[in-house]
């Protein structure tokens, strides 16, 4: 719930705390954010065009998450040593990995961050220790320097320094980004979208200079997906902005069921540099 959170949240607009009021969140300078009855709260620093996934996009990642095929990546989250502090995801869209991580260590709280409204809705009812915050990611995050332990980006943007900012002296940075590999039995037959071969790559170069490289590791396992998964598996992704999702069930129906598919993600854990100008 948010009020679990609520320690770990500042003013996007001044950085001072908040303090919960009936059903809003308040801060010393009077700025004010209603609590949507479904839980979360929209921390938006700036009115922003982007709205995250929409949805369909997040009715089919509920069903294709729930499905447990990705467990294995799952797992490498809940095996990564966390700091001081909370734990936040960056784009955590239904609030399955998130869930995934505390329910893994009881004592820690968790803040979703992610500008999907539809998301949003199911991450604040994901866990009792999980508070849902609407946010872009581009923008200062509403969370308190220094204050997170582990920061989780899957499949989702990241902004560099931001992160540093939250992240404790003794935090970590975990970031799971697709192989070239990743769904490859897909991307022809559904037209998806493709991965580059050193993505792994950019993504360090792209955090430097605010992060250093700890470990990376290549988790890579096979999926037997029903027809049905295979679709919600597309339809949550990119892919589904530009295919409706009537022409991607007709193009799985078109696959041998259950559809070989291989699931190849790094999962990268970096740890924050605290000497960055403008840094900690």
């Amino acid at each position: 719930m948010l009020t679990d959170v609520l320690p770990y949240l500042v003013c996007p607009h001044c950085g001072n705390d908040l303090v919960l009021s009936g059903t809003s969140l308040y801060c010393s300078n009077r700025h004010s954010f209603d609590i949507a009855k479904q839980g979360y709260v929209s921390l938006l620093r700036a009115p922003t065009n982007f709205t995250g996934d929409t949805a369909a996009m997040i009715e089919a990642r509920s069903a294709f998450l729930g499905s447990g095929h990705y467990d294995p990546i799952v797992r490498e989250l809940v095996a990564v040593d966390l700091g001081p502090g909370c734990v936040t995801d960056i784009g955590a869209g239904i609030g399955h990995y998130l869930s995934a991580v505390l329910d893994a260590n009881p004592d820690r709280v968790g803040i979703a961050l992610d500008a999907a409204k539809p998301a949003l809705k199911r991450a604040a009812r994901a866990h009792e220790r999980l508070g849902a915050v609407l946010c872009d990611a581009w923008q200062p995050l509403p969370i308190r320097t220094g204050s997170t332990g582990l920061v989780l980006n899957v499949f989702a943007p990241r902004n560099p320094a931001e992160l540093n900012r939250i992240l404790h002296p003794l935090g970590k940075l975990v970031v799971v980004a697709p192989t070239e590999r990743h769904l490859g039995e897909l991307v022809s037959a559904v037209d998806m979208l493709t991965v580059a071969a050193d993505k792994g790559d950019q993504v360090s170069a792209r955090l430097a200079p605010y992060f250093t490289e700890e470990s990376r590791a290549l988790c890579e396992f096979p999926m037997a997906l029903p027809h049905r998964d295979a679709a919600a598996l597309v339809g949550m992704g990119p892919t589904a902005f530009h295919t409706e999702a009537g022409a991607i069930a007709a193009r799985v129906r078109g696959l041998t069921e259950p559809v070989a598919v291989t699931g190849s993600v790094t999962v990268t854990t970096y740890l924050p540099v605290s000497t960055v100008e403008n840094g900690r």
